[in-house]
């Protein structure tokens, strides 16, 4: 469930997006979940013009949908939109690795290592709040060294599409694991100038969120007695 927010004074429209932003992340909003005006507005202590620039922004970011009638509800991903989303972030990340100058700039390589063990620090920690954050300036530093600004933000845009997807990874401890060693390798292979490695580290580094959404997906939805296999079709199927 989401958290309470405190009522003491008003929320700021940055600080409400940045508090729904999150409930989704960690899955106390779940996909297909209405976002209702009058429960926003009593649970922010916030005006409903404030509410609706809200549901806007989160719009904008992807995460949220609006319909005529329906209402605001967070974002249900079908397994064909998951694999295309991904297909088009694994296309995008490797140009932009490949664009990267190598061997990189030490002064990038001292601010991801800098990055990097504070979300180290966070994993261990488990505060998967400031993994969350960490991560994506990890990754927004990287990117955006590729010299391509609009190539760059769009990494950066696909990145918000995804976060429904992205949160499975975030609830299991040997994933966050793993991307944590996944970012010390970047470092290594952008010291070292080896663009081959860099390259398919960008790429590989975020199928298990896909893998793991998809897998959660056909749990949820699989009838009883039904095969793994026979449900995987299905999903793809009614995508």
């Amino acid at each position: 469930m989401p958290q309470p927010v405190p009522t003491a004074a008003q929320r700021s429209l940055h600080e409400i997006v940045g508090v729904l932003e999150e409930d989704i992340i960690f899955g106390r909003l779940l996909p297909r979940e209405r976002l209702v005006e009058d429960a926003l507005m009593q649970r922010f202590v916030a005006k409903r013009h404030v509410v609706r620039q809200v549901l806007v922004e989160l719009e904008r970011m992807g995460i949220v949908t609006r319909g005529r009638n329906k209402g605001a509800q967070v974002r249900d991903f079908t397994a064909r939109d998951v694999e295309e989303i991904y297909a088009l972030r694994e296309l995008l990340q490797a140009h932009a690795a490949a664009l990267i100058p190598l061997p990189a700039p030490p002064e990038l390589i001292a601010r991801l290592r800098t990055i990097h063990a504070r979300h180290a620090a966070a994993v261990a920690a488990a505060d998967l709040r400031a993994v969350y954050r960490l991560n994506n300036d990890f990754h927004e530093r990287l990117f955006a060294a590729c010299g391509n600004r609009h190539l760059a933000e769009a990494i950066t845009q696909y990145a918000w599409l995804a976060h429904a997807i992205r949160s499975y990874r975030m609830a299991d401890p040997v994933l966050l694991a793993q991307a944590r060693d996944e970012h010390a390798a970047m470092i290594d292979a952008l010291a070292a100038g080896d663009r081959a490695r860099l390259v398919r580290l960008c790429v590989d580094h975020i199928k298990p969120s896909k893998d793991a959404y998809l897998k959660a997906r056909r749990a949820i939805e699989a009838p009883p007695g039904s095969s793994p296999q026979a449900m995987s079709d299905r999903v793809l199927a009614d995508a």
